[in-house]
């Protein structure tokens, strides 16, 4: 073999060796919602609108009014913040844990976080038993995709290994996922302590 055939060998064999590599996986990162160190972007009696640190460049909105919250994620259009919502019927809480699933760029792409359903109990306030547990996996907004919206639920309650499922539906549909136009699903088992998902997005919005 002559040294150009050789060159030639040597890099056919590298293209091979670098299609038939594997993607890298998906990661976990993770950061606190702390709610009192946010910046107020609105506030009256019946709620109030917050930014608050994220991942990186990428923040968090939170939004509560009638005893329900609603969040969204990263570089999100104006219009959103001020206009959407999206969280459940029944009287509900988050959690302060957020879970960011990054791709192999170390971009967040997804944001999976727990909501508590502040269903009654005997004595018609919330109990541990009567309260249920949420995975809400949501879309991260970027530069290119400024939208964030409910990807998918699991019920972290009747569902085996809810966690590992929440991460699955992150990895497998949140980059894609058409917020305002594609609904949510429940994925794994869902029992009785979960509640509806309610929507309200800003009229006529669309993401570019």
């Amino acid at each position: 073999m002559n040294k150009k055939n050789g060159v030639m060998a040597g890099l056919s064999l590298l293209t091979v060796l670098t299609l038939a590599s594997p993607a890298p996986a998906n990661d976990s990162s993770y950061t606190d919602l702390d709610l009192d160190a946010c910046e107020t972007l609105a506030e009256d009696p019946m709620g109030v609108s917050l930014k608050c640190d994220g991942y990186g460049e990428f923040p968090v909105y939170f939004k509560e009014g009638d005893l329900r919250q609603s969040v969204i994620f990263g570089k999100v259009d104006r219009e959103l913040i001020e206009g959407a919502f999206e969280s459940f019927s029944a009287f509900n809480r988050v959690n302060t844990k957020i879970e960011w699933r990054l791709n192999g760029t170390g971009t967040p792409v997804a944001a999976i976080l727990r909501w508590f359903i502040e269903n009654p109990g005997p004595s018609g306030s919330p109990s541990p038993e009567s309260t249920g547990q949420v995975l809400v996996i949501s879309r991260v907004g970027t530069a290119a995709y400024p939208g964030s919206c409910f990807v998918g639920m699991v019920d972290a309650k009747a569902t085996a290994d809810a966690n590992r499922v929440a991460r699955q539906v992150a990895d497998d549909i949140a980059d894609t996922f058409d917020c305002g136009m594609q609904p949510p699903e429940w994925y794994g088992k869902r029992g009785d302590l979960t509640s509806e998902r309610t929507f309200s997005w800003p009229e006529g919005y669309v993401v570019d």
